[in-house]
C-alpha cells in the first residue's frame, strides 16, 4: 500500500468522526476484530490504522483484494453465501469489535447476519454498522452508487429504526448513530463539486458526494457487560 493511501485512511479517521476508520482507531489495544464483509482491501486498511489488533476477515468472495491485503489479515475466511450467517455464528463471544461496512444490504439473510454479528462480541464489545440510508432510493443515479438501485447486488434496504431497536433489544447500548451521515467538511466539498458530479453522473472522490446527500446510515453500539 502506498504512503498516499495510508495518509488517506488516517485523514478519513479525522474528517469522519463516525466513520469506520475512526471506529478502528478508537478500539482498545490488541483488540480482536471481526470484519464481516471484508472486501475493498479492508484487511490492509484496518492493519494500517491499527497494526496491533488481531484481524479476522470473512466474506463470500475475494472482492477487490490485493496480495498485500491478503497478507495483512491474521485470518481470512471465504464461505458460500448460504453459509454466511452460520460462519459468523460459529464465532460466538470471540471478538472485542465487529465491523460491518456496507455488508447488510448485500446479504441473503440480513437479520440472521445481524444477530450472528451481535453474538460474536464479548461482553463490553463494540460493533460498527454502516449501510445505505433509506432515503437513498430517491437520490439521483450516479456511477459509484448514489441511488440504492445503482448497485445490482443490493438485496435489502436496512430500516434504520428497526435495526436500532433490534440492537437495543439484544442488550446493547447505542454509542453514536446517524440516519444520514453528513460530515461537515466532506459535505461542503461535495456541495462545491456537485455540478461536476451532475455533469459526469459519477460520485466525486473521497466520499464527498455521499456526504452531501447523506448516503450512509451509521451505528456504533456496545454490548453491555451484564448481557448474556
Amino acid at each position: 500500500m502506498t504512503r498516499l493511501i495510508r495518509w488517506k485512511f488516517r485523514l478519513a479517521s479525522y474528517l469522519m468522526s463516525l466513520g469506520r476508520d475512526s471506529f478502528i482507531r478508537s478500539l482498545p489495544p490488541r483488540a480482536a476484530v471481526f470484519d464481516v464483509g471484508c472486501g475493498n482491501n479492508s484487511p490492509d486498511r484496518v492493519k494500517t490504522l491499527r497494526p496491533d489488533v488481531h484481524y479476522v476477515g470473512l466474506d463470500i468472495s475475494d472482492y477487490n483484494q490485493s496480495p498485500t491485503s491478503f497478507n495483512s489479515a491474521d485470518e481470512y475466511v471465504i464461505v458460500r453465501p448460504d453459509h454466511f450467517p452460520r460462519a459468523i455464528e460459529s464465532r460466538k463471544g470471540q471478538f472485542d469489535a465487529v465491523i460491518s461496512s456496507h455488508n447488510l444490504e448485500h446479504c441473503e439473510e440480513p437479520w440472521a447476519v445481524l444477530e450472528a454479528m451481535l453474538s460474536a462480541l464479548k461482553n463490553g464489545g463494540r460493533i460498527y454498522l454502516s449501510f445505505p440510508s433509506e432515503q437513498s432510493v430517491a437520490f439521483p443515479s450516479r456511477s459509484g452508487t448514489l441511488n440504492f438501485t445503482d448497485d445490482p447486488t443490493h438485496r435489502f434496504l436496512p430500516p434504520f429504526d428497526k435495526i436500532t431497536d433490534y440492537i437495543l433489544s439484544r442488550g446493547f447500548s447505542i454509542r453514536a448513530s446517524s440516519r444520514r451521515y453528513r460530515p461537515s467538511i466532506l459535505f461542503f466539498l461535495g456541495l462545491l463539486l456537485e455540478p461536476f458530479s451532475m455533469l459526469t453522473k459519477r460520485n466525486m472522490p473521497f466520499g464527498v458526494t455521499w456526504a452531501l446527500y447523506g448516503f450512509e446510515s451509521v451505528i456504533w453500539a456496545s454490548k453491555k457487560s451484564t448481557a448474556a
